[in-house]
């Protein structure tokens, strides 16, 4: 039976679809599937109906993060509600899905992809186009009929140049991924613990080939997606800038002087203590922002610790006075309500991002969602006292601290309702 796969089309897991897209494209036994991206609940159903009248058998794909848990599993009972056939296969994946695989398969998924999906996702489009039903492919997860979950491992582990960075073929796009994993296992974040404890880097020539490729279809702006910029190239948590400058250097090469380059801001922030004189000077060659993304997290060297943060507050200090030093405007994130802070904690962050506004920076807020697959996944959510949320409006109305911290505050209370 012929297989469509349909994406349930979001921005948050987008750039995910992108590279599945891209890995089934670059396959020949699964390039000639067709691919479907669905924004919204009608447009998933009016999809699916239209391939089961002609007689397809259907994948379709969902990813999103712990935030959007609630509102796509609502999606999924809405679509099976219009469409219940037994050709339609409904598979979810991501961080999420990965950290919580039985609460989605409850949800109502018939599957679940553990970990990562590029080659996850040729090995099932093949199942499913033979016949079978996707439950024994390494990475799928599955209910029993008993109810019990039923768990194969955890895809392979890719080499980031076996892969495209996005789907060519499809005209869909996204920053080029030049390094997954992490060695920093902040008990806050779900990246080490999705994508593993160390650094895969995509090569600077697979990097470079797929900006010519860009750069020959009108691209102007060029950009990366990684844990930890300046962590480009090392296996350790030294950096190293000579990778980091042939990268750069590589890339400016291709696109010219007058296409943009942006590095060290969002999506591939930078860690304080790898600020330094002679990085900055590296970026000032070669890229186009002025403003760097500095993960601080809190001002308490207490708290930092207990995160396993692995800098001191002394070094987001260090790092916004070099950067201001070198013509670059610091923004620095904050968390806000982590695991075990107190009024102490609190105001030490406070005063740190006094200090860090009088010297040039800005204030990016955030507050602390337990998230699933971390060590803090079951913490108390962050909480904002009502003094302290004074404090923080009144850094917002002077243009100091930007970020979604409010509604970040009633996400984390939803996240730690779920569990």
């Amino acid at each position: 039976m012929p297989l469509r796969v349909i994406w349930a089309y979001r921005r948050t897991g987008k750039f995910a679809f992108h590279v599945l897209t891209g890995s089934l494209a670059a396959d020949p036994r699964c390039a000639d599937v067709p691919v479907e991206f669905c924004n919204g609940e009608d447009a998933l159903v009016a999809a699916i109906r239209a391939a089961l009248e002609r007689g397809e058998r259907v994948l379709v794909g969902w990813s999103y993060y712990s935030p959007d848990a609630a509102q796509m599993e609502g999606e999924l009972r809405a679509v099976r509600a219009a469409i219940d056939d037994p050709r339609v296969v409904h598979i979810a994946g991501g961080v999420h899905a990965s950290a919580e695989p039985l609460a989605t398969l409850r949800a109502g998924f018939e599957l679940v992809a553990i970990g990562e999906g590029e080659l996850l996702v040729r090995d099932l489009v093949l199942d499913l186009r033979a016949g079978g039903d996707g439950r024994s492919i390494a990475g799928v997860a599955s209910l029993e009929a008993s109810g019990e979950l039923r768990r194969n491992g955890r895809a392979e582990r890719i080499a980031l140049d076996d892969f495209p960075p996005f789907a060519p073929t499809h005209a869909r796009f996204g920053p080029i991924e030049i390094t997954r994993g992490c060695i920093y296992a902040c008990r806050f974040c779900q990246t080490p613990y999705f994508a593993g404890a160390a650094f895969r880097h995509r090569s600077v020539d697979n990097v470079r080939q797929w900006v010519r490729w860009l750069v020959g279809r009108g691209f102007r702006d060029f950009r990366f997606l990684s844990p930890t910029s300046m962590s480009y190239g090392t296996k350790t948590a030294e950096p190293d800038l000579a990778a980091v400058e042939a990268l750069l250097a590589g890339v400016r090469e291709d696109i010219g002087p007058e296409r943009r380059l942006w590095f060290g801001t969002f999506p591939s922030e930078v860690r304080p203590e790898h600020v330094t004189s002679a990085a900055l000077v590296l970026l000032r060659r070669f890229v186009t922002n002025r403003a760097l993304i500095v993960g601080g997290q809190s001002g308490s060297d207490r708290v930092l610790a207990a995160s396993e943060r692995g800098h001191d507050s002394a070094a987001v200090e260090r790092a916004v006075a070099l950067c201001v030093e070198h013509g670059f405007v610091p923004h620095v994130d904050f968390l806000l309500g982590l695991p075990g802070e107190d009024a102490a904690d609190l105001e030490a962050t406070m005063a740190l991002m006094d200090r860090l506004v009088a010297r040039g920076a800005r204030v990016h807020g955030h507050t602390f969602l337990p998230l699933p697959g971390t060590p803090f996944r079951k913490a108390p959510p962050g909480v904002l006292a009502p003094a302290l949320r004074r404090r923080l409006r009144a850094m917002a109305s002077r243009g100091e601290l930007y970020g979604q911290w409010e509604q970040q505050e009633s996400t984390a209370r939803a996240i730690a309702d779920r569990r």
